[in-house]
């Protein structure tokens, strides 16, 4: 999931001396690797639950670390920026994304869940680092009337790494011995102390050649002469009156808040517990190996959505596409809980395109006719991203109480208040629905 920075300034690029195409390339391999690692978080999701005996709710702690990453640094991560500028800050958060990387090592080693955690709040704090400074670098990297487009095809690739993602954690990290939790429970204490840091070791050797990569990419981002951005004009709401009133009287954006939280929360619950999921008996009874392919096709369900999306939308309204692919990732979901075999598998990949289209259209909902409040309610948003921290936790709860099956109910809910915000909540009122009317 890709963020935006909430600037308040508009910007210019001195692009003298430079290449702007050979630019927009190194930036967009940005995007490329934190979907690649968002998504390999499905993969270390039942790798750890099995090594350290989780149960769900306390898998969940996995994309709670990691997603509450962006509540609490987005706001740093602008200051950085403020101090040091945007190319300094991406490789500032490469190099502390490698350091995250690579402390998966000792966490490894130990093997210890809490040192995991820690890694991955220090892995996306860098990830939130780069995606402040790359959202807007990339925005202005060209002109303002091609400025959509050129984030439309980052946000492309950003989808193309949570697809190979699991492909890799699959051959890389779920290579170890495939043991039942029968199975592991009739292990002696010293086979079982030695199963679990065989299988914990696995994790080494993909971070590590992680955290050199993120360092090269470090390296060369730093090197590269890169369009400088200059600040043009400096917005001050102080200094102009505000017809617009306070934030939270503009009913889109606050009911838009809830709808990104929601949205967030439920795909990365769904993408959370897939392996589980469709190693049951009940559904797909696949090994965890192959079930990581089929995650994979949940994510490139997206990305192929997104691309359906971006024509779709030059003829369908926002709200309307919002509020029927809600409801048609709700149906799905209600059809695999209530539904056993390959149904109930395919169902659930499926909702995977129909979440595709979700998070632009209703971020561009939520800041619909703000006026000069659009950069604060863009951060706003924004924050509804600690969605994916909050919801899948809840639902390993769920999973635990009334087993895995029937606790993807709580996406299913989600989806329901996502319609409703798609064909009613995200409309204007007042002399605000006035303003987009006249635009």
């Amino acid at each position: 999931m890709a963020i935006s920075g909430a600037a308040k300034q508009e910007y210019s690029v001195d692009s003298s001396g430079t290449n702007t195409g050979r630019a927009l390339a190194m930036v967009t391999m940005l995007f490329f690797i934190w979907g690649f690692l968002t998504s390999l978080n499905d993969i270390l999701m039942p790798h750890l639950q099995d090594i350290f005996n989780l149960n769900y709710f306390e898998t969940g702690f996995i994309q709670f670390a990691f997603f509450g990453s962006y509540c609490v640094f987005a706001i740093p991560a602008g200051k950085v920026i403020e101090l040091i500028g945007y190319k300094r800050t991406m490789v500032v958060g490469l190099a502390i994304m490698a350091i995250g990387a690579f402390l998966f090592v000792p966490a490894a080693a130990a093997p210890s869940y809490p040192f995991f955690l820690g890694a991955l709040i220090v892995l996306a704090a860098g990830i939130t680092v780069l995606q402040v400074a790359a959202n807007p670098y990339v925005s202005v990297l060209g002109p303002a009337s091609t400025a959509s487009s050129r984030l439309n095809l980052t946000q492309a690739f950003n989808s193309l790494g949570t697809t190979l993602a699991p492909f890799f954690g699959r051959y890389l990290i779920l290579r170890g011995v495939d043991l039942s939790a029968e199975r592991v429970r009739q292990l002696s204490d010293a086979a079982r102390l030695a199963y679990h840091q065989h299988e914990a070791s696995t994790v080494k050797f993909p971070y590590i050649g992680i955290g050199f990569t993120l360092v090269l990419i470090a390296a060369a981002i730093a090197v590269f002469k890169l369009p400088r951005i200059q600040a043009t004009q400096e917005f001050r709401p102080s200094d102009i009156s505000n017809p617009m009133g306070s934030l939270w009287q503009h009913r889109n954006l606050v009911l838009g808040v809830v709808a990104i939280f929601v949205y967030v929360g439920a795909e990365v619950s769904i993408g959370s517990y897939l392996i589980k999921y469709f190693v049951q008996p009940d559904t797909g009874n696949l090994t965890t190996a192959t079930a990581a392919s089929y995650v994979a096709i949940y994510w490139g369900g997206a990305m192929v959505g997104r691309f359906i999306g971006a024509g779709v939308l030059q003829r369908v309204k926002s709200g309307l596409a919002v509020g029927c692919v809600a409801i048609v990732a709700c149906l799905l979901t209600t059809t695999s809980i209530l539904s056993f075999g390959s149904i109930a598998v395919w169902s659930i990949l499926l909702v995977g395109l129909f979440n595709s289209i979700m998070f632009p259209s209703i971020f561009t909902l939520g800041i619909a006719g703000l006026g000069p409040l659009t950069g604060k309610g863009s951060g706003l948003l924004v924050m509804g991203i600690v969605g994916g921290a909050l919801i899948p936790l809840a639902e390993g709860k769920a999973a635990d109480l009334i087993g895995l099956h029937r606790a993807f109910i709580i996406p299913a809910l989600c989806y329901i208040y996502i319609a409703y915000y798609g064909f009613f909540g995200s409309k204007p009122t007042g002399s605000q629905a006035r303003l987009v009317l006249a635009d």
